[in-house]
């Protein structure tokens, strides 16, 4: 990044103090002060985001029955098993990074903000369902589009900015996506976790087998594509950070493709299991929605899977010329 320049700057060779004129840097005690106040300003803002997110999770721990269907063994297990497809597709994309590892505190930490920041989606898209569900016939189509998923990409791209982003470890626009990822896995999980715990209403273990059975492998199936979207709006949020200039319309860019592949799947994924069912009669539903997920995972996964490609190629490109070198 070429930094602008005051005209100033621009004119004398260097020699001239122009500290408080057309430079800065801490030097004087109020300096100091200054830039102590604004990191603790930024810290404090950070740490009042985490502790928000924790108390609305420890609001649907106590509150929504969440916590009592995690202690119940059966639908632990449903959703462990849930989340599989999804944690796949996440460790296939820390796979596929070619630069350093990156390491298991930032990995972890990534994690849980993804599962604490869910929370503030389910705030967000309760707050304004009814407003859109005042609009006939394409009420559902816009709030998706304006609500779900601007929302869920942003809490999610959120989760990477707030900690591993600020990291000196976080050195290659790759990490973006895996990041990106591992933020989509947290989210995934507690979201399957909500919905398979609202499924079963009664503890039986006959009727945890029956509810849960039937909702986890649905889970399942959304899983991944969290973690699709949320790598794809993490890797274009690596772009940024190395490309300073430029970065909140590259920011932006990557929202808008995260929140329109997300909110285009929530609009077919309503309708298009109908019409396949519709044209193969006997056709279970469920089955018809497996197609049809299998089916659009696998071409926005293609679509992620050749970016990742296509840095990797530049990556060992750019080893081998300065090898030549």
């Amino acid at each position: 990044m070429t930094a602008e320049r005051d005209p100033v700057q621009e004119e004398t060779d260097g020699s001239t103090d122009l500290y408080d004129i057309a430079t800065w840097e801490a030097r004087s005690r109020l300096d100091g002060v200054s830039v102590f106040i604004y990191n603790a300003v930024r810290t404090i803002v950070r740490w009042v985001v985490i502790l928000l997110a924790l108390a609305i999770l420890l609001a649907q721990l106590a509150l929504g029955g969440l916590g009592a269907a995690l202690a119940d063994l059966p639908i632990a297990i449903f959703i462990l098993l849930s989340i599989v497809p999804a944690l796949l597709l996440a460790a296939y994309v820390r796979y596929a990074d070619v630069t350093t590892a990156e390491p298991l505190s930032l990995l972890v930490g990534t994690f849980a903000l993804g599962v604490l920041f869910a929370g503030f989606a389910g705030v967000l898209n309760s707050l304004f369902q009814p407003l859109f569900g005042t609009i006939p016939l394409i009420g559902s189509v816009l709030f998706f589009y304006f609500v779900v998923g601007p929302v869920e990409e942003t809490i999610k791209l959120l989760a990477v900015r707030l900690y591993p982003y600020r990291d000196g470890r976080f050195d290659a626009v790759i990490d973006g996506a895996v990041y990106g990822a591992v933020a989509g896995l947290g989210f995934a999980t507690i979201e399957n976790a909500i919905y398979i715990a609202g499924q079963v209403n009664d503890p039986t273990l006959a009727n945890v087998l029956t509810a849960g059975g039937g909702i986890a492998p649905l889970r399942a199936l959304a899983g991944p594509g969290h973690v699709i979207y949320s790598a794809i709006a993490g890797y274009y949020l690596g772009l940024a950070k190395f490309n300073p200039d430029r970065a909140g319309p590259i920011v932006v860019k990557g929202l808008l493709i995260a929140t329109l592949i997300h909110a285009t799947y929530n609009t077919l994924s309503a309708v298009v299991p109908g019409l396949i069912s519709l044209f193969v009669p006997g056709l279970p539903r469920i089955f018809a929605f497996l197609g049809f997920v299998l089916v659009y995972d696998t071409v926005f996964g293609l679509y992620l899977y050749r970016k990742l490609v296509r840095y990797r190629e530049a990556y060992r490109g750019a080893n081998v010329g300065r090898a030549a070198d």
